[in-house]
């Protein structure tokens, strides 16, 4: 897919870049992956993967300038996707390193499991459909998802939330606002329906 979108995978330390770039080009995508913010301001397209501690990642954005431009692309319109800690990252703050501000781009927190069962969630869950318009439409309601996370987002606003999975409390498994889509799972860990959520995300035939 030479003339499609120049697609931006963020590489900024925080692992699954492999599997992602992977995931991507089997749909037919050249990506770049790249931590230089100037590629990243001109993509038509931004992959902002994650997984690791909230703390240690917003360090990494800091120090390479790449907190400053995510927050550009985003507000200039880019389509932009987050997965995992991707998605954390996306709001104001995370229990897991108090004091240390996130991103901003979605106002609310990210807080610890308080469930009876073990933590980290490690495993497939269903994820239930709370709105339409987001490319979870391009999946049945209750499609499972791979998940591995210890924290979930609380965003103030819950007009944003577009998926729901249950881990003894209901948490929110997808964000959608404008440009802006994000997943708490791995699509790029999910097979089939992971593959189909992110052809539907970028534009790919599937």
């Amino acid at each position: 897919m030479a003339d499609g979108p120049r697609i931006a995978l963020i590489d900024y330390g925080a692992g699954n870049v492999g599997s992602v770039c992977k995931a991507a080009e089997h749909l037919g995508f050249v990506v770049q992956v790249t931590a230089d913010p100037d590629v990243v301001r001109t993509a038509d397209h931004v992959l902002f993967p994650g997984q690791g501690h909230f703390g240690q990642a917003m360090q990494r954005l800091r120090e390479t300038g790449l907190d400053r431009v995510l927050r550009q692309v985003v507000e200039a319109g880019t389509p932009f996707t987050g997965i995992c800690l991707g998605l954390q990252l996306l709001f104001e703050s995370s229990d897991e390193a108090p004091g240390v501000p996130g991103l901003g781009l979605l106002q609310g927190t990210n807080v610890a499991f308080r469930a009876p069962q073990k933590v980290p969630q490690i495993g497939w869950n269903d994820v239930k459909i709370l709105r339409s318009g987001s490319p979870l439409d391009a999946l049945p309601d209750g499609t499972h998802f791979y998940f591995v996370h210890s924290y979930h987002a609380v965003p103030v606003d819950p007009s944003v939330v577009v998926g729901q999975a249950d881990y003894g409390v209901p948490f929110v498994a997808a964000v959608q606002r404008q440009n802006l889509f994000a997943a708490q799972f791995h699509p790029e860990k999910s097979g089939d329906a992971g593959l189909r959520l992110l052809a539907a995300r970028l534009g790919a035939p599937c």
